[in-house]
């Protein structure tokens, strides 16, 4: 089984009230030089059989209808490496 990652995040244009909160408390909480904070979403999706590209299409798909509003938002979409074998990209952008 593999593991597929689509991070959803809002478009650069897009304003981000969770992220510019975030960023506001990091100087009281102690942490000091982040510029920008950026809040988004992550789905990790276990896949049945080989990830080719028919099941990145597939999920693609998925992301584009479903797991991401692409109006306000960009995905994209990678393909995990086996156990401690780090994460390799595969597919991008929406």
């Amino acid at each position: 089984m593999a593991r597929v990652v689509v991070d959803v995040m809002l478009k650069p244009e897009i304003l981000d009230p969770q992220g510019q909160a975030v960023q506001r408390a990091l100087p009281r909480l102690g942490f000091e030089g982040i510029t920008d904070v950026r809040q988004g979403k992550r789905f990790e999706l276990e896949v049945e059989g080989p990830v080719d590209d028919a099941a990145l299409a597939r999920i693609h798909q998925i992301a584009e209808t479903f797991l991401a509003n692409t109006v306000i938002e960009d995905f994209s979409v990678k393909v995990e490496a086996g156990e401690g074998a780090g994460a390799t990209a595969v597919k991008a952008e929406s």
